[in-house]
C-alpha cells in the first residue's frame, strides 16, 4: 500500500513538473500589457469582476491568435499588482 502512495505521490510530482516547462520557455521574454500596447496590439475585450480580477483580451492585424492578461489588484499583497500574459491559440 505505501508503495502504491509513493508511485502515485511521484507521478503527481512528475506530471506538475511537465506542465510547468511550456511557462519557463516564457520565463526569458515575458508578455506584458505595455509590451503588447507597444508592439501594435489593440484591446478586444475586457472583463472584470468583483474581486479584482480582470481580463483583458488583445488583437493585432497581422497575428493570426490572441494575447489574454489577467490582472489581479490585490492591498494585501507587497507587489500590488499581479500580471500574467499568454498568447491564446
Amino acid at each position: 500500500m505505501l508503495n502504491m502512495i509513493r508511485t502515485a505521490f511521484a507521478a503527481v510530482v512528475v506530471a506538475g513538473a511537465l506542465m510547468l516547462l511550456p511557462s519557463a520557455a516564457y520565463a526569458a521574454d515575458p508578455i506584458s500589457v505595455e509590451g503588447l500596447l507597444k508592439d501594435g496590439w489593440e484591446i478586444a475585450g475586457y472583463a472584470s469582476n468583483f474581486e479584482g480580477r480582470s481580463l483583458i483580451l488583445f488583437k493585432h492585424k497581422d497575428k493570426s491568435y490572441l494575447a489574454q492578461c489577467s490582472v489581479l489588484y490585490d492591498v494585501t499583497r507587497t507587489n500590488r499588482v499581479v500580471t500574467n500574459c499568454y498568447e491564446v491559440r
